[in-house]
Formats: C-alpha cells, sequence, structure tokens
C-alpha cells in the first residue's frame, strides 16, 4: 500500500518548513513565485492529498452541507436536493443526505453527526415528532447556520422557507368552489405538523362560508393510510358533483390506487384536486389539476438564504414560496 503524502514529507524533500510548505499550497502572497512552483510541482508528483478531517479541525468547516429529510420516496425532497445540489457545486461545496424516517430520536443522532463532522450547514424538514428546537439554536450558535424548509417549526426566531402553504389550500378550495362540487373529502397529513394545520384551517375556512358544501376531513400518515381511507370513505361519496382533496403527493398516491382498485373514472365518478410538486399528478391520464408546490423552487431560495448565513447574516427570516393553479382534467 503506497504511503500518503504528508505536508511533512514535502518539506522534508525540499528542505522547507511545514508552514512555508502550506502557505505556498496556499497561494499565499509572502511566499516566493519560485518556491510556490517546486512546493506545487512536488504536490503533484506525490499525489498530494489534504486530509479533510485535518481541514476541518483546523477550520471548524467541512465544504460540505446536510440535507435532512423525513424520507426519500417523497419527489418534493428529491427536487430540493437536486437543486441544492446544483447551487452547492457551483461554490465548491458538497453535500450529505440524512433520512430521519419521521423519528425525532434518529433526527437528533444526525445533528450530533453534523456537529461533530463539522458541516458547514444544514437544510432539514423537522418530524412530526419534533418539539424541542433547543438543539438546533445551539448549532447556529456554534457557527453550523440551520435552514428548515417545508415541514417547519413554529418558533418565530429561526430560517424558515416555506411553500404558502394557505395560498396553495385557498387555489384548491376556490377551484373546487367554481367547480360546483357539492360534496369533498380532504384527506390531510398528520394533524401535529403546522404544514397540515395551516392547510386544513385555510382549506375549511373558505369552503366552511358556502353553507350547500359538504365536507368531511380527516388524516393519513402514510400513502398506505390514505389508500385505506380513501377505500373507507369515497364510496360515501359517490353522489354528484363530490370530489377528493389530497393535501400532498403522498396522500395522492394513495388515494389514486384506491380510486383505480374501485375502478372509478376522473371526473365523472368522483373529482380529484391535489397540493403537489408535480411529477404525480402528471402519471395519471386525465393528469391531476393541482396547486403546484415546487420543491426545487425551494432548494434555491433555501441555498441562497444559506450562502447568506454563511456571509454573516445573523437575523431570521421566513420566505414563502407562493403556489399556482395547473389545470388537469380531473376535476
Amino acid at each position: 500500500m503506497r504511503e500518503n503524502t504528508t505536508l511533512k514529507k514535502i518539506a522534508e524533500k525540499l528542505n522547507l518548513s511545514i508552514s512555508t510548505v502550506s502557505r505556498a499550497l496556499k497561494n499565499h502572497p509572502d511566499i516566493s513565485p519560485e518556491t510556490k512552483k517546486k512546493v506545487n510541482e512536488l504536490a503533484e508528483l506525490l499525489e498530494y492529498d489534504p486530509n479533510p478531517y485535518a481541514v476541518n479541525l483546523r477550520t471548524h468547516s467541512s465544504k460540505e452541507f446536510a440535507i435532512v429529510v423525513p424520507s426519500l420516496s417523497n419527489f418534493f425532497y428529491h427536487s430540493f436536493i437536486t437543486a441544492i445540489e446544483e447551487d452547492a457545486r457551483d461554490y465548491s461545496y458538497s453535500v450529505i443526505i440524512y433520512r430521519s424516517s419521521n423519528d425525532a430520536k434518529i433526527e437528533h443522532e444526525i445533528l450530533k453527526s453534523c456537529r461533530h463532522k463539522r458541516v458547514s450547514g444544514i437544510f432539514i424538514a423537522i418530524t412530526a415528532e419534533t418539539t424541542e428546537i433547543e438543539p438546533f439554536l445551539k448549532l447556529d450558535v456554534h457557527g453550523i447556520p440551520v435552514i428548515f424548509f417545508d415541514k417547519v417549526p413554529e418558533y418565530e426566531s429561526c430560517n424558515k422557507i416555506c411553500v404558502g402553504d394557505e395560498h396553495a389550500a385557498s387555489i384548491v378550495a376556490e377551484e373546487i368552489l367554481n367547480k360546483g362540487i357539492k360534496n369533498v373529502l380532504g384527506i390531510f397529513g398528520d394533524k401535529n405538523m403546522s404544514i397540515t394545520q395551516a392547510r386544513m384551517k385555510k382549506f375549511n375556512e373558505i369552503l366552511s362560508d358556502n353553507s350547500q358544501v359538504n365536507i368531511k376531513s380527516v388524516h393519513a400518515t402514510s400513502s398506505e393510510e390514505a389508500e385505506a381511507l380513501s377505500l373507507s370513505l369515497i364510496p360515501d361519496f359517490l353522489a354528484k358533483k363530490s370530489a377528493v382533496f389530497c393535501m400532498s403527493d403522498e396522500i395522492l398516491a394513495g388515494t389514486m390506487k384506491a380510486i383505480q382498485k374501485i375502478k372509478l373514472k376522473m371526473p365523472d365518478d368522483i373529482g380529484v384536486i391535489s397540493i403537489s410538486d408535480g411529477m404525480i399528478p402528471k402519471l395519471f391520464y386525465p393528469e391531476i389539476t393541482y396547486a403546484e408546490t415546487s420543491g426545487y423552487n425551494l432548494g434555491k431560495l433555501a441555498f441562497s438564504r444559506m450562502m447568506r448565513c454563511i456571509a454573516g447574516s445573523s437575523f431570521a427570516q421566513t420566505i414563502i414560496d407562493e403556489s399556482k393553479l395547473v389545470q388537469g382534467g380531473s376535476i
């Protein structure tokens, strides 16, 4: 096995001090062009590669960003990760992806790992179980900025990048009214999540103002649960002018599986409308009408905010990415 080349070995071969070699490799102005040339040529010849862990200890940063998500089965998160990776590459950062499995204990262990690795910053969509904000605040104090996205805490004094939850719910509710729908089954996510609370409150608020609309709201924490609820409840909503609202892509996938099992046709038998990143609605015919919430756009906004934090911005900011209605033929 070839022995790793170190600064000490380069220094010994050139009869220079280790500090001189280090500064030459960093193109320090105090080092002469001739010395820089000798050092860089020998470093290349010996295939010198700086130890990343040693660099992390010295600089207190790793040039790595961590992205923490509840799961990787969600296309919204794939889009978000793609946007972060694109921008991180342009700034010579790498990206580590962690999956919390929607478990607060796993999430806490991930935060500890990120601290030990001295990551440059963390992008995180918190779990439904997360209630303590203190571990995140401590990371920020230790020079590791934290950007919350999508699933964010209610705590105000932190950086949050969110989709326009209330705006998306408003768009969907208004489209249901425009179509003259009379019976609505609303399938929402985990009731403990702020994203669910915001979407459900606005959706029900708008439809409740119309006394002719009958609404039933239920919660599903997985695609499988959404499928089971849909199989159980949709038959009761098959009167004329009925529709199912799905709060997320995960719920939409489960609901559509149930609709296919029952062999219903959209929009003749029942309408379907959703809030979505945009991929799942296009997998069906007719395509699903949805309020677009873009993980890619959110990633771009989150990265921009992260770089401002690294540059020294110390104030907390909440940034909202508003939605738009994308018409399909499902309602």
